[in-house]
Formats: structure tokens, sequence, C-alpha cells
């Protein structure tokens, strides 16, 4: 007897996402379960963006990670191991008053490791959405015995890494991974949501180059300045966040962008993808 399949999409709010999610449903009549994995720094166009692809395509799970259980852990450690290695007591004392759950994933996440994901350590992915979703989703359909097909909206036209991607492939896990979109181009993306008359996010309109997190690690200056321009609250809100973290922090913590020490052709890449974007978006 083959076992009951279930279709699990990956949706950002972005336009990869969104034209994946326009495809099975409308093209594919696929029966998928669209899954949204919330990091709690996403901007509030991208929420509004969920309920507004809600009433088009259906409904989408929220799945949040909670790291209550990581900073009671990291508290234990402040009071012992701290101690016994001589950091100091106002140290010691700074991070105890800020090792509280906030109910924010991004927020508590980096209270937790006491710093910021960067390009060299990103461990934001693997931890705000890969394990969750594995842990929430994944999981109990496959100890259910489904046969789970994560539906991912990557493409071979984003970098050289993603071109060498298989279209399917299994997983050391259980489940099978399909990207639809592998040798889909961004003129493609775009033109499925105007097939059926879908909007992309907003937040494209407005300069962004990736919807996500706000903004992401790997936003370039063009972003970095549209997003200073336009959303100065979100400005504010990760300063203080820096604050928060690095009196949780050992070491003082980092913030959550450093200086650019990118070569100019990385940067003028990353400028062309929000120019591109905007480009595509207005000319629906």
């Amino acid at each position: 007897m083959s076992k009951p399949v279930a279709n699990i999409l990956n949706f950002s709010g972005g336009k990869d996402s969104t034209a994946m999610f326009i495809y099975a449903v409308k093209e594919l009549g696929v029966d998928i379960q669209a899954v949204f994995c919330d990091t709690g720094n996403e901007h509030p166009l991208t929420y509004d963006y969920l309920e507004y692809i809600e009433e088009e395509l259906g409904p989408i799970r929220r799945v949040r990670p909670d790291f209550s259980a990581q900073i009671e852990r990291k508290r234990m450690i402040v009071q012992t191991k701290w101690r016994a290695e001589g950091v100091p007591e106002e140290v010691i004392q700074s991070a105890l008053n800020m090792l509280h759950p906030t109910g924010n994933p991004f927020l508590d996440m980096c209270i937790w490791k006491g710093r910021f994901p960067s390009t060299m350590m990103r461990f934001c992915t693997q931890e705000l959405k890969v394990i969750p979703n594995m842990e929430q989703v994944y999981m109990p359909l496959l100890e259910n015995g489904h046969k789970v097909i994560s539906w991912q909206g990557v493409r071979a036209q984003e970098s050289a890494a993603r071109a060498k991607l298989p279209e399917r492939e299994d997983t050391p896990e259980g489940y099978e991974i399909y990207r639809p979109l592998l040798h889909w181009s961004v003129e493609d993306v775009f033109a499925i949501h105007e097939k059926y008359g879908i909007e992309p996010n907003p937040l494209y309109k407005q300069g962004m180059g990736r919807v996500g997190c706000m903004p992401c690690i790997n936003c370039g200056k063009q972003e970095l300045f549209e997003i200073s321009r336009r959303f100065p609250a979100e400005i504010e809100r990760i300063a203080a966040w820096e604050e928060i973290v690095k009196q949780a922090s050992k070491g003082g913590g980092r913030n959550i962008l450093p200086i650019s020490k990118q070569p100019e052709h990385r940067r003028n890449s990353q400028r062309s993808r929000v120019e591109q974007n905007h480009t595509w978006w207005t000319e629906l």
C-alpha cells in the first residue's frame, strides 16, 4: 500500500515562493500545505501579505521556534561557568537581566547565542526555519507514515551554487525535496503573478531586493539605504535589539550588520538584484 503524500510548500512571502504557490494551486491543482516560518524579524507588510495570499490561494500554516529552554540553560552557564572563569560580576548581572524570553524568535535566538548571525556564521536559517520546520511539520508527518515532499522556491539563476542543485533529491531525514522553479527566470516568476492577477509582495516596489528578515544579514548597501529611508522604525528596532544582545553577551556581542568588506562587483550584484525586482514589479 502506497504512503499518503504530504506536499509541504515553504512560503516566505517573497516572489519565488509566491510563484511556486501559484503554480502548485492554479496550474497543477496539487493538494498542498503552505508553511511560513515566522522569524519575528519580518516587516509588517509581509505579515499583511500572508493574509492577502491566503485569500487568493489558500491557508498558510505559521511555524515559530521557541528558545525558552536554551535561554534558561544559558542562565545556568552564566551563573556557574562565567563566574568560574572570572567574568566580572557586572557583566554577569547584565547578562542575567537580559536572559529572559521575549517571545520574538529572532531576538530570543540572538539573546541565547549572545550574538547576531552573520554571513560567516549563518545559524539563523537553521535555527529559525530548518529545525522548527523539521520538528513541527515534517517529523510528525513522517512518523504518521506520510511521504513528505518539500517544495522549495529555488532558482538556478540566483547563484552558481543553486545552479548545481538537482530538481529533486532525497534527504537523510526521509523526505524528498522538489524545486519546481529551478529553471525559471525572474521574468517567469513575475509573469505567473500577472497571469493570475496575484500582486507580488509590495516591499519589492519599495526598494527591497529580497523579502524576509528586515534587514537580512545578506542585504546590500542599496537595500539597507532603502530600509533606513522608508522604514526608520525598523532601524530603531534593530538598534534596540543590538543593545539587548550586547548586554546578554560575555564579549559585548556584535552589530547585526558589519562594515562591508565586499568587493565592488559583489556590491554591484546586490544592487542589480534590487533594481531588477523593482523594475519587473513596476512594469506589471
